[in-house]
């Protein structure tokens, strides 16, 4: 339930740009003068989070990465606006 809400509260970040826009990439966001907040990787090491903050805005962005061998797109990324 509480990850539901989470979810619900969470604005798309990456999926709002618009189609002659280049994708969201952590090289991108960091030229935009993002800063990474945080980082956490699981004990497996087949995914991660970070988490960015930009001066001047009251939310952060969590960006989370996945790399799985058993699917056809092994590098699987989600971006969310956290407020």
């Amino acid at each position: 339930m509480r990850y539901c809400m989470g979810l619900v509260l969470a604005l798309t970040f990456c999926s709002t740009v618009s189609a002659a826009e280049p994708p969201r990439t952590i090289e991108r966001m960091l030229s935009e003068e993002w800063e990474i907040a945080g980082y956490v990787g699981t004990f497996d090491n087949r995914s991660s989070l970070i988490l960015f903050r930009k001066k001047g805005l009251n939310f952060l962005v969590q960006r989370s990465i996945l790399y799985d061998v058993t699917r056809s797109q092994r590098v699987v990324t989600n971006c969310y606006e956290l407020h």
